[in-house]
């Protein structure tokens, strides 16, 4: 196991059971990895009166049951420092390869045309380069199973829309920034959309409820309508 070169800037305490340990402040994708890296090892760990252990952007939260008793931001700064210096697993063990089909036609792309003419591409190269790129899920957040997804093209790169939309479709694949999003059901979103996917992102029924955990590599593969219409009936 590769001992990382980072180290917590602090703890915060997010109520009265849980703890967030704090990498960056901001989005930094090498720190983004290690947090995976070390959620993985504090799941592998089990620490004692943890019941939950949460990556986000630039931190790890845990989350502890009703019965610790003690400093739980103490108790999550111990706990975090022990695994670093145990040493964490390797990038590769982190996350699974998904596919996720899109349909890019216009019903399902409402915003297509207009980010394609504010990046000065055509349609057509904009579904090429966004179906191209390898994505990383950098976090679950916003709402359960929604996941934001990091490796976007730089050349899609557009800010959110001005006016959010006051409900989403459930699948749409939507671009914001440097990252995309597929909306895991029907919810308000200030994202461009270009696509929707047929599969279900979100299910609490199942007993992995999201299709997406942070690391999972994510590519999407184009599909026709008729595919689309298809699978939307399975």
């Amino acid at each position: 196991m590769a001992r990382p070169k980072f180290q917590p800037l602090g703890v915060l305490a997010l109520g009265d059971l849980a703890a967030y340990v704090e990498f960056s402040p901001t989005l930094d994708p090498e720190i983004n990895a290690f947090v995976q890296r070390l959620a993985l090892a504090l799941h592998a760990r089990k620490p004692a009166g943890v019941r939950d252990v949460v990556p986000a952007l630039g931190g790890v939260a845990l989350h502890f049951d009703g019965r610790f008793e003690g400093d739980h931001r103490q108790a999550a700064g111990e706990i975090v420092m022990a695994c670093i210096k145990d040493g964490l697993p390797d990038a590769k063990e982190v996350g699974r390869e998904v596919e996720v089909p899109v349909c890019y036609e216009a019903e399902f792309a409402p915003d297509l045309d207009e980010v394609a003419r504010a990046v000065k591409l055509a349609p057509e190269e904009v579904v090429r380069r966004h179906a191209a790129a390898e994505y990383r899920v950098l976090m679950i957040g916003f709402a359960p199973g929604h996941a934001y997804l990091g490796g976007l093209d730089a050349s899609l790169a557009v800010p959110r829309r001005a006016t959010p939309r006051a409900q989403v479709p459930e699948g749409s694949v939507a671009i914001a920034n440097d990252q995309t999003v597929v909306y895991p059901y029907a919810i308000s979103g200030g994202w461009s959309v270009i696509g929707r996917t047929p599969v279900t992102i979100f299910d609490a029924f199942r007993e992995r409820p999201s299709l997406f955990a942070a690391g999972d590599r994510v590519r999407f593969r184009p599909i026709a309508r008729s595919e689309f219409e298809t699978a939307s009936h399975l």
